[in-house]
């Protein structure tokens, strides 16, 4: 899948991991997503761009969500919503610690609270967050290069 744009704002320095530093920024970085300046973050601005159509798999033009709302039909309109189905992947781990109130949009109260919503992502409390910690787990086991700790070590061979 294409990368998030919020992950690719948050990590300033593109290393893969969201530091101390890029934490402690991110709220002045989140609003550079803001395209049409309204102090919010709507689908439409954080998620990556859809091969077929705009992004947040909207249609285009100014209006967008207007009812910013979860009971707010996205899929309505020509063109609006899936072709073949609407399946539609559970949101980041990221897009859920950022959207306190789960409606959809990261508001202004959500964006100014950015840096503190992050830090709820950071399981290892290490102040900064890596991939394991922002993106949803892989269906295959952990990230490449990434130790899964669930299987315990084979017993010692006494023969």
């Amino acid at each position: 899948p294409p990368p998030s744009p919020l992950v690719e704002a948050l990590d300033v320095n593109h290393d893969g991991v969201i530091d101390s530093n890029e934490i402690a920024n991110a709220s002045a970085e989140l609003l550079t997503l803001d395209k049409n300046h309204d102090g919010k973050l709507t689908p439409d601005e954080y998620r990556p761009s859809r091969p077929n159509g705009p992004p947040g798999g909207q249609q285009g033009g100014p209006q967008g969500d207007q009812q910013g709302g979860p009971s707010g039909n996205q899929s309505s309109g020509p063109g609006g919503g899936q072709p073949g189905g609407h399946h539609r992947p559970p949101p980041l781990p990221i897009v859920q610690a950022l959207d306190a109130n789960h409606d959809g949009v990261i508001d202004s109260n959500e964006i100014a609270n950015a840096s503190a919503a992050l830090l709820t992502l950071d399981k290892n409390h290490d102040g900064q967050l890596t991939r394991d910690e922002y993106l949803p787990p892989r269906p295959n086991g952990p990230p490449p290069g990434e130790q899964g700790d669930q299987t315990p070590p084979p017993p010692p061979d006494e023969n």
